[in-house]
C-alpha cells in the first residue's frame, strides 16, 4: 500500500486552503476548537464562529469560565449543540488538571471528556505533528478508490481504517500527508463527481486502473433535516439563545405545530443538559436561571 508522498505533498502546498487553525501561530487549543467544530459542519459554518470563539476565550481556562448558556449561545446555528457542552468540559479538564495546556499524548486526550478516537489524533497530528492515522470520511473515500480500487469506502472499520492509513504515513512530514489526505477527500476525491483531472496521484489510483467501478456496498443512509427531531430541537433552541431570562412553555410551543414531536424534543433537551427548567417552571440555558 502507497500513495507517493512526495506527490500529494507537493500538491498540498500549492493547492491547500489557508484555513486559520493550520497556520504556524495557531494554538493546540485553536486546532481542538476547529476539530470539534468541524465535525458533520462546513469549514465556511466553522471558520467565523472560530474566530469569534478563540478571540472570546483564547485558552481553556478563559473557555472554563464561561457558563454552559454563554457556550451554548456563543455556538449560534453549527448544529449538534452537544459539541459545544463537550468542548466546555474538555475546557474545564484542561484548566484544571493539565496547567491550561492541550495534552500531546493520545491517550491523555482520550481521557478529556467529550474527546474520541477521531479527535484525539487530530490534535496530536495537527496541533503536535505527531505520526499517528487520522481517519474521517473523506480519508476513507480516498484510500478506498486510490488504494483497494473501490468506488467508495464501505462501513466503518475502526481497526482496518487506522491499519490502512497508517501504513500510508511516510516517516517525516506525517502530518501533513494526513492534512494532505483530508484536503483531497475533500476537494477533488469527492463522494460525487470526484475531480480526477485535477488529482496528484491519478495515474496511480488504483480505482482508475480498474476502470472506475461503481461503489456495489451496502447503501449509506441519507441524513434527511426538515421535519426531524432535530430541526425541532434547533428551534426551541433558538428561543432560548435570543433571550437572557428564562421563558414560559407557551413561549416555546409557537415554534413547532406538533405538539407530540415537540414535546418529545423539549424532554430530550433536558435530557441532554442543554435546556434546564427553573422550580417555577420556565425553561433556560443552562447556568441562565
Amino acid at each position: 500500500m502507497s500513495l507517493d508522498a512526495d506527490l500529494l505533498l507537493d500538491w498540498f502546498a500549492d493547492t491547500a486552503r489557508d484555513l486559520p487553525w493550520r497556520r504556524p501561530e495557531c494554538t493546540a487549543w485553536g486546532v481542538l476548537v476547529s476539530e470539534i467544530m468541524l465535525q458533520q459542519t462546513p469549514v465556511a459554518r466553522v471558520e467565523p464562529i472560530w474566530r469569534e470563539w478563540l478571540a472570546r476565550w483564547p485558552t481553556p481556562s478563559a473557555m472554563a469560565k464561561a457558563t454552559q448558556g454563554e457556550v451554548l449561545r456563543a455556538w449560534g446555528k453549527l448544529g449538534y449543540p452537544r459539541r459545544a457542552l463537550r468542548l466546555h468540559a474538555a475546557a474545564q479538564a484542561i484548566a484544571e488538571h493539565h496547567d491550561d495546556v492541550v495534552p500531546s499524548d493520545v491517550d491523555t486526550l482520550l481521557a478529556l471528556p467529550g474527546i474520541g478516537a477521531y479527535t484525539a489524533r487530530a490534535v496530536a497530528a495537527f496541533a503536535y505533528g505527531q505520526r499517528c492515522p487520522v481517519v474521517d470520511t473523506n480519508v476513507r473515500r480516498v484510500v478506498a478508490r486510490a488504494v483497494h480500487g473501490a468506488g467508495d469506502a464501505g462501513p466503518p472499520s475502526t481497526t482496518k481504517d487506522l491499519n490502512d492509513v497508517e501504513a500510508l504515513l511516510p516517516d517525516e512530514r506525517a502530518a501533513v500527508y494526513s492534512a494532505a489526505l483530508m484536503e483531497l477527500g475533500a476537494l477533488v476525491c469527492t463522494a460525487r463527481a470526484p475531480k480526477c483531472a485535477d488529482c496528484p496521484v491519478f495515474d496511480a489510483c488504483a480505482w482508475q486502473l480498474n476502470g472506475r467501478p461503481a461503489y456495489d456496498g451496502p447503501a449509506k443512509a441519507v441524513q434527511k433535516f426538515a421535519g426531524t427531531d432535530r430541526q425541532v430541537r434547533g428551534l426551541l433552541l433558538d428561543v432560548l439563545r435570543g433571550t437572557s431570562e428564562p421563558v414560559a412553555k407557551a413561549r416555546l410551543d409557537v415554534v413547532w405545530s406538533d405538539a407530540g414531536q415537540r414535546d418529545r424534543c423539549l424532554h430530550s433537551l433536558l435530557d441532554d443538559g442543554l435546556v434546564e427548567q427553573t422550580a417555577a417552571g420556565l425553561f433556560a440555558l443552562p447556568g441562565e436561571h
